[in-house]
C-alpha cells in the first residue's frame, strides 16, 4: 500500500480496527513477549518448536500492526457514499462477470467485516476496470493470469453496512 492510497472506512469499522490496534500494539506484544521469554528459558533455541512458534507469531503481530497503522493513517471516515448508479469505493456492485451474476463491495475487506458480501478492492484488477462505469455499462478487462474477462455492470447501490 502507497503512502497517496486512501480507503474509505465506516466509522464502524474505522473504530473496531482502532481498537484492534490498540490491543495489539499494548496486549498483543506483551503476551508474545511472555511466551518468547518463557521459551528461551527452555534451552537450546536450534530445537526449540515452541520458540520458533512464539517468534513466527510475533511477526505475524507487528505485520498486523503495521497494516492497520497504515490503512488508519489514509482511511476516509464516513458515511458510505450515496449511489448514483457509478461504480466507486464504497458502492455494492451487481454485474454479470462472465455470465456468472455476482454482487460485491468496492472498497477494503475490512469494511464489510461481519457481512456475507464478497469484497473487491479498488486496486484489483476487477476494481480498475469497473471504477466509474454506470449501470449498464460492459467492459473487458485482463485478469492477471492474462485471460480477458468481460463485465456488464447491472446495479449500483449504497453500502449499508
Amino acid at each position: 500500500m502507497s503512502d497517496t492510497s486512501v480507503t474509505w472506512l465506516t466509522q464502524d469499522a474505522f473504530d473496531r480496527l482502532t481498537a484492534e490496534l490498540e490491543q495489539l500494539s499494548v496486549a498483543g506484544r506483551t503476551e508474545i513477549a511472555k511466551k518468547i521469554e518463557l521459551a528461551r528459558e527452555e534451552g537450546d533455541l536450534k530445537e526449540n518448536g515452541g520458540y520458533h512458534a512464539a517468534k513466527e507469531e510475533q511477526g505475524k503481530i507487528e505485520a498486523r500492526i503495521r497494516v492497520l497503522t497504515q490503512l488508519l493513517r489514509t482511511a476516509n471516515v464516513g458515511d458510505a457514499p450515496e449511489s448514483h448508479g457509478v461504480v466507486e469505493p464504497g458502492t455494492v456492485v451487481t454485474a454479470m462477470i462472465q455470465g456468472d451474476k455476482s454482487t460485491f463491495l468496492v472498497g477494503n475487506r475490512e469494511m464489510a467485516a461481519g457481512s456475507d458480501l464478497d469484497v473487491y478492492s479498488e486496486a484489483s484488477p476487477l476494481g480498475t476496470a469497473i471504477i466509474g462505469l454506470k449501470i449498464g455499462d460492459s467492459k473487458t478487462y485482463t485478469a492477471p493470469n492474462g485471460k480477458a474477462i468481460s463485465v456488464e455492470i447491472l446495479k449500483v447501490e449504497t453500502f449499508q453496512p
